[in-house]
């Protein structure tokens, strides 16, 4: 039996905006209230923003069919978009405005399988280091209870934004 998804999303030019006048965490909280758009790639997964700190951002994800792989677990591709959203927003956390910290490295360890039955997962980003050129993150991705299934490290460079970005 076939399923369907249908997603609707915002023109992310409005968000690259905002980032040029907000400080990282300013506009992340602008996301996380709507103020902002979202990155497209959140509306088509499904995933949100939970918490937003200085350093410290929890990004969820409530595990869907359309995320598995062909075993029936969701895919090892989602935790590790799930890690470099929560890391690299993080980082994001802690850069003045018109910066940005695209990921140079992501490290996973996956422990165990993740299902529909897992219910909620919070995927946890903890920034290590931030310097004027390169940054560092951690995260845990766990479910309610706090049972870890995947963690990872991550390697950011610090850049300011274009004045005019590609299209």
């Amino acid at each position: 039996m076939e399923r369907t998804k249908t997603v609707t999303w915002s023109d992310p030019s409005a968000g690259r905006e905002a980032a040029r006048t907000l400080t990282g965490l300013e506009w992340l909280r602008a996301m996380a209230r709507r103020e902002a758009p979202p990155p497209p790639l959140a509306e088509v997964l499904g995933f949100e923003l939970e918490k937003i700190e200085e350093g410290i951002v929890v990004i969820t994800l409530e595990p869907q069919e359309y995320h598995y792989n062909p075993m029936g677990v969701l895919h090892g591709g989602m935790a590790a978009t799930l890690f470099d959203s929560a890391l690299g927003c993080a980082v994001q956390t802690m850069l003045p405005p018109a910066y940005a910290a695209p990921t140079m490295q992501l490290q996973i360890n996956y422990i165990r399988p993740i299902t529909i039955g897992t219910g909620k997962v919070f995927c946890n980003g903890a920034t290590i280091h931030v310097g004027k050129r390169s940054a560092t993150a951690e995260g845990r991705l766990t479910d309610s209870d706090g049972k870890l299934y995947a963690h990872a490290t991550g390697t950011f460079i610090v850049t300011a934004l274009e004045e005019k970005a590609a299209r």
